[in-house]
């Protein structure tokens, strides 16, 4: 069934602590949202932070990620484009994203980016499925040794589903996202 390279890294997984992302990673949001189904990442034009769009069955909402501000939020956004649609899975933007369509990734499909230019990774595993842990490295997601070294589990999903996780394209922002909350961390 499980090779014994396999069966490894399952036990490796599962006794994996939980902790936080380490330095140089901070966190900036945790903030839960009901019903989330998806979040994008778009550049402020303004200041060229990150920004995260998070599309809700309670409505669209546009965060700070640097310093985890509500820029802008939608309650009743327009049924037609409620929900990422299209080949590219977009939402309309608001606020400072007006005029703008985001690519959101979660319970619709797409993706975040897995890993950064200077060699962060983030990876999703199930070795007690149906739970999931999110799995963060320093070493391009090889997970050699034990976790705190050069690989962390920085989430486990057991009660909300997880809809994404990973970088902004500025590999400046970390991504969390299940059905009930969003977890940021930001780096300089």
């Amino acid at each position: 069934m499980f090779t014994a390279h396999e069966q490894q890294l399952r036990e490796r997984f599962s006794a994996a602590p939980l902790s936080p992302p380490p330095p140089p990673w901070r966190p900036s949001v945790a903030r839960p949202i009901g019903g989330l189904l998806g979040i994008g990442f778009a550049a402020n034009p303004g200041t060229g932070h990150d920004l995260v769009m998070a599309v809700s069955q309670g409505g669209h909402g546009v965060f700070d990620s640097v310093t985890g501000a509500v820029l802008a939020r939608d309650r009743d956004p327009d049924r037609d484009v409620a929900e990422p649609s299209g080949a590219s899975l977009t939402c309309p933007g608001l606020g400072p994203l007006a005029g703008t369509e985001v690519r959101i990734a979660g319970l619709h499909g797409g993706g975040l980016h897995a890993t950064t230019r200077d060699g962060w990774t983030i990876d999703v595993v199930s070795p007690q499925w149906p739970h999931q842990r999110v799995l963060l490295s320093t070493d391009g997601g090889l997970y050699h040794g034990p976790a705190g070294r050069d690989w962390w589990l920085v989430h486990e999903t057991t009660h909300a589903a997880l809809r994404t996780c990973g970088f902004s394209p500025s590999g400046l922002t970390l991504a969390i996202a299940t059905a009930g909350i969003l977890l940021l961390y930001t780096r300089a």
